[in-house]
C-alpha cells in the first residue's frame, strides 16, 4: 500500500510541475480565438511528453529504494556473499568502462534491476530469491545483464523513446479533437469561447487509444534492448553458456514482480506478447546461441 500511495503521489506531483511549467512558458493556452496554435501545442507536448520522462529518469535510484520491497544498499559487505557480489559488480563495470554502480539486494522471487539516470552512479540490485536459486556463474551473468543495460545508456533511451511517443500522444489527441470539434460545430453561429465537447471527448479517447499504440513501440524497443543486454552479457563473461544457462534456470522460476519504476529493466517480466517488455525465454536463448 505504502508503494501505490507513494507512486502516486510522485506521478501527481510530476504533472503539476509540468503543468507549473507549462503554464508559466504560455503553452498551455494552444486553443485561442482564431482557432489551434500548432506551435504552442508543440511547446506544450514536448514540456509533457518528455518533461514526465526526464523526471522520472532522474528520480529513478530514489524511487527504485523507496519503492522496491526489503531493498538494503551494501554500503560495507557484511559477509562473504555480499563481498563477492560486489566485487562481481565492480569487476564487470571496470570491464564495461562505467563507473561503480551502487549494489543493493532486496527482499523476493528471483529477478534483478539496473537503474539510475547516469552512467557512473547507477544501481544494480538482485533478489534473494535469485541468490538463493542460482549458482554463482549464473548469477555473474545475470549481474553482467544489469552492467550491460548500464554500460549501453539503456535508461536515457527508454526515456527518449517514451518522451518522444508521449508528445505524438498529446500532440496528435488535441489535433484531431479540434478537427472533430470543429467539424461538429459547423454551421453553429453561435459564438464559444473554449473547446466543445467533441473537443474534450476525442482528446479523452485518442489519449487512452494512442497511449495504447505508443506503449506498444515502447515495449517493442525494450525487448531489442533485452537482447543487446544478454549479448553484452557474454561479451563481459567472454562466453555465452553462463548467460544462457541463467536464462533457461530463469524459465523455470517464477520471476519476482518489481516495482513499476524499474520494471523494464529486470532480468525478467512483462506480461501480454504485444506489451511485455521482455522476450519470452526461448527466443533469447535463441538469439543468444545464434549470435556471433
Amino acid at each position: 500500500m505504502k508503494r501505490i500511495v507513494l507512486f502516486v503521489l510522485t506521478n501527481l506531483a510530476v504533472v503539476l510541475v509540468l503543468g507549473v511549467v507549462a503554464s508559466l512558458l504560455g503553452v498551455n493556452r494552444h486553443l485561442t480565438a482564431n482557432g489551434l496554435n500548432l506551435s504552442a501545442l508543440l511547446g506544450f507536448a514536448l514540456i509533457m511528453g518528455f518533461g514526465g520522462a526526464t523526471i522520472s529518469l532522474l528520480i529513478s535510484k530514489p524511487m527504485a529504494k523507496w519503492t522496491t520491497p526489503g531493498l538494503r544498499v551494501i554500503e560495507q559487505p557484511q559477509n562473504a556473499d555480499e563481498a563477492w557480489i560486489v566485487g562481481t559488480v565492480q569487476k564487470l563495470a571496470q570491464k564495461a568502462g562505467i563507473g561503480m554502480p551502487e549494489v543493493a539486494i532486496f527482499e523476493g522471487e528471483p529477478n534483478a534491476f539496473a537503474t539510475g539516470a547516469f552512467k557512473n552512479s547507477a544501481l544494480v540490485a538482485v533478489s534473494d530469491g535469485l541468490l538463493r536459486g542460482m549458482t554463482a556463474e549464473e548469477i555473474e551473468a545475470v549481474i553482467g545483464h544489469e552492467v550491460a543495460h548500464i554500460a549501453n545508456g539503456d535508461m536515457v533511451t527508454m526515456t527518449l523513446i517514451q518522451g518522444v511517443m508521449n508528445t505524438f500522444v498529446v500532440f496528435l489527441s488535441r489535433v484531431i479533437g479540434y478537427a472533430v470539434d470543429s467539424f461538429l460545430r459547423k454551421g453553429d453561429d453561435r459564438e464559444s469561447s473554449g473547446p466543445g465537447i467533441g473537443y474534450m471527448v476525442t482528446t479523452l479517447v485518442l489519449d487512452i487509444v494512442l497511449g495504447f499504440v505508443a506503449a506498444i513501440i515502447v515495449a517493442w524497443f525494450s525487448r531489442q534492448r533485452e537482447f543487446r543486454a544478454d549479448a553484452g552479457s557474454a561479451q563481459l563473461l567472454g562466453r555465452k553458456q553462463p548467460m544462457v544457462n541463467a536464462l533457461a534456470r530463469l524459465g523455470g522460476m517464477t520471476p519476482g514482480e518489481l516495482p513499476k519504476s524499474v520494471a523494464a529493466m529486470g532480468i525478467a517480466g512483462g506480461i501480454g506478447q504485444l506489451f511485455s517488455t521482455h522476450p519470452p525465454i526461448e527466443e533469447r536463448i535463441a538469439a543468444l546461441q545464434n549470435s556471433q
